[in-house]
């Protein structure tokens, strides 16, 4: 078991530089006019992850006009699993993102470790002075996206958006275990 540095809600987000499937290097610098941040972890082995591809697009073309901006991050150790490599998530992100929003490749694994992250996806968003508003599940069905009863992370980000508090800062994400180097 790895023991991570988790942040806690309030917590401002710290400085990170990573390259992306598009061949740029994003921080959070890069996205500074944008008004809130989400960084989701994820990856393309897992099944979890798999399930929300299409909801995050989906989501991204809900709040586009709001000023989010949306990280993907895979820091999977792709020794163990090929499929997670920098190489194939390209092609992920040709087919699935098309030019939408970055995804970012953690080799190192320490923005992981910084943020706390266990499961893929979770999800971390930011509010405008880059403090951490909310953390978890993106909603309450990952298997099938037509009996969601909960979107956390969509009411999460429209209260973000609104300048207000948001309601369940935390809600535990599920979602297959990081796979961390030894």
């Amino acid at each position: 078991m790895y023991y991570l540095c988790e942040m806690q809600i309030g917590d401002k987000l710290f400085d990170f530089e990573l390259p992306a499937t598009d061949g740029k290097t994003y921080s959070k610098y890069t996205v500074a006019d944008k008004y809130a941040l989400l960084i989701i972890v994820s990856c393309n082995h897992c099944p979890y992850s798999r399930a929300y591809w299409h909801r995050i697009v989906k989501m991204w073309q809900k709040f586009e006009e709001d000023d989010l901006a949306i990280y993907i991050i895979n820091g999977n150790d792709a020794t163990k699993y090929p499929q997670d490599s920098f190489e194939n998530m390209k092609i992920l992100a040709d087919q699935l993102f098309e030019g939408k929003f970055p995804y970012l490749y953690d080799e190192s694994q320490e923005v992981l470790k910084k943020l706390g992250a266990t499961r893929t996806p979770e999800a971390f968003l930011f509010n405008s002075r880059r403090e951490l508003v909310y953390k978890g599940a993106i909603d309450d069905s990952w298997d099938n996206a037509n009996a969601v009863t909960f979107v956390y992370l969509d009411d999460a980000i429209e209260y973000t958006l609104d300048g207000l508090e948001v309601d369940y800062p935390e809600v535990p994400a599920v979602g297959c275990t990081i796979k961390w180097k030894d």
